[in-house]
């Protein structure tokens, strides 16, 4: 038995053209504007968090803030300049978020850290974990929604 030859070539795929004017209007909507922006000061504010809040004693808390903060403002800047490439990757910004809750006492020497580093990083987490599954939410609700 012989099956047709099949093209992986996605320009080929016959819904290509709807899947484009989903993506940008998606893409454009004052939503989505607001919930990449938002993410990318939540982004900065986690990454120069250690310094605003005074972190002393934690530089595993300190390094550990910096590279998640600086990953979700990139991810936040990288579906603002590119959300035809970058959409797949507003999930990952949920758990980034997450982990910033449960951070302070997972990667802390003593596993406990002070209250001020708690509450930020609690905060901060919760913030940006609610952006990450707006931002993931946004391109879902398009979807079903269908064209207008």
């Amino acid at each position: 038995m012989s099956y047709p030859h099949r093209s992986s070539d996605i320009g080929a795929h016959p819904e290509l053209s709807e899947m484009r004017q989903r993506l940008e209007r998606t893409a454009s909507s004052g939503q989505a504007v607001a919930v990449e922006g938002l993410m990318v000061l939540a982004g900065v504010y986690a990454g120069i968090s250690p310094w605003v809040v005074h972190f002393t004693n934690e530089p595993n808390l300190t390094i550990n803030n910096l590279i998640v903060g600086i990953t979700v403002g990139l991810i936040g800047l990288g579906l603002t300049m590119a959300p035809d490439r970058m959409f797949r990757l507003a999930w990952v910004v949920a758990p980034l978020g997450l982990w910033l809750l449960i951070s302070p006492w997972v990667v802390t020497a003593a596993h406990g850290a002070s209250a001020g580093v708690i509450w930020n990083n609690c905060c901060i987490g919760a913030v940006i974990a609610l952006l990450g599954l707006a931002a993931a939410g946004l391109t879902i609700g398009v979807a079903r929604r269908g064209p207008r």
